[in-house]
């Protein structure tokens, strides 16, 4: 970023005075409350009803629908119009983080005809120019079977306490996953729900259970502080966010073995690889307590990814892999034998779980993908020929 620019954000980023809770407040409200010349492209994302926006120096604004980034028919915009933009979206806090740090996350509100739709910010620098990545985030959550997900999802709700994973890369929908779980909860039983995230994705309308939800940031100012809150804020339910550190895990896995239902994400390709991607959060010394921690506290570990459908009116479709923590599952996990864990899933189809072949097959039997699609993500095409000729292979006797 050039010079002058890093001035006018620094002179746009002094603190207000005295950091007290009103002035805290009233930034943040500030930043909300009035109209500012970027909601208009806030708006064409709703309109279009696309999932993301991109705004990148040099190029229009371009938004994502259907799983496809494509250009609005606007011209490109400048380096000094994206600060114009840009910075206006930011109060003093997110301000200073982004003069410290390069980028900043926070969550935006716009009204378009009379709604108020809230939006994930992650304003970044690159090349020396600020630009921003913004996902839509939906007040209206949609059920297992408006998300085609498998019945048996609804196991990993109705256990008290324990520790449940979603796994899967950057835009694979395992927020909305939890959110449609944590969903199903608030619809059943009369619990209270505790969301720590970063931002906020979906916003919840409480039926039987209370919900908190606190946004690290503008509700609570780290993560460490928010679960220290949490312990006593008497939550059944919680929500962690995304596994990125041992911190984060080591603290998820203490809210479990204390009594409560912990969900949280993390980046893996597939439940068996789930478990190594943990462990490497920690140092060798500790994997083998590690394992015993994940074996005895973790109810269950999904992994899906989004395809593109060719149902009508439906945009993209999960496959989805499901693992329970069976005596078997945890009996490898003990033993650090995951390589077999995928045999286990495969043989444990009677008590719901799946792996991606068996999901894959499922979405092409219901016309809800076509083969091309399938072929192209499945881990194993051999065994998906297979499945599709309704050969079943269950290999028992490799565990």
């Amino acid at each position: 970023m050039s010079h002058s620019k890093a001035e006018d954000l620094s002179t746009a980023a002094q603190p207000s005075s005295g950091g007290e809770l009103s002035a805290f407040l009233l930034d943040r409200l500030a930043v909300h409350e009035k109209e500012l010349e970027v909601d208009r492209i806030f708006r064409a994302l709703v309109k279009l009803d696309g999932s993301d926006l991109h705004m990148k120096v040099g190029s229009p604004p371009m938004i994502r629908t259907d799983g496809e980034v494509r250009a609005l028919d606007l011209p490109p915009i400048n380096s000094e119009e994206m600060v114009r933009l840009l910075v206006p979206m930011m109060d003093s806090r997110n301000r200073q983080i982004f003069l410290e740090n390069g980028g900043a996350d926070f969550s935006y509100t716009c009204d378009v005809d009379g709604t108020t739709w809230r939006f994930r910010v992650n304003l970044l620098t690159q090349l020396g120019n600020i630009g921003l990545v913004a996902r839509k985030i939906n007040d209206f959550v949609p059920d297992f079977e408006g998300l085609y997900l498998p019945p048996s999802m609804e196991k990993l709700c109705n256990y008290d306490q324990g520790l449940v994973l979603l796994a899967g890369v950057t835009g694979s929908g395992k927020s909305t996953t939890i959110a449609s779980m944590l969903n199903y909860i608030n619809r059943k039983y009369r619990k209270h729900i505790l969301t720590l995230e970063d931002p906020i994705e979906f916003l919840f309308t409480e039926d039987k259970s209370v919900i908190n939800q606190r946004e690290i940031g503008e509700d609570v100012k780290d993560f460490g502080i928010a679960m220290k809150h949490a312990v006593r804020e008497d939550p059944d339910v919680m929500l962690v966010g995304e596994m990125r550190d041992e911190e984060t895990f080591m603290t998820a896995i203490h809210a479990a073995e204390t009594g409560h239902l912990v969900y949280g994400t993390i980046h893996a390709s597939s439940a068996a690889t789930c478990i190594g991607r943990i462990l490497d959060l920690f140092p060798q010394d500790m994997h083998d307590a590690m394992r015993s921690a994940i074996a005895f506290n973790t109810k269950g570990i999904v992994a899906q990814k989004l395809l593109k459908s060719i149902k009508p009116d439906v945009g993209r479709v999960p496959t989805v892999e499901i693992m329970f923590f069976n005596p078997i599952v945890k009996k490898l996990i003990l033993e650090g034998e995951d390589h077999k864990l995928s045999d286990a899933i495969r043989i444990g189809s009677e008590e719901g779980m799946q792996d991606f072949t068996m999901s894959l097959k499922q979405l092409l039997d219901e016309n809800l993908i076509d083969r091309a699609t399938a072929f192209a993500v499945a881990p194993n095409v051999d065994a998906l020929k297979m499945a599709l000729k309704g050969i079943d292979v269950k290999s028992a006797g490799i565990l």
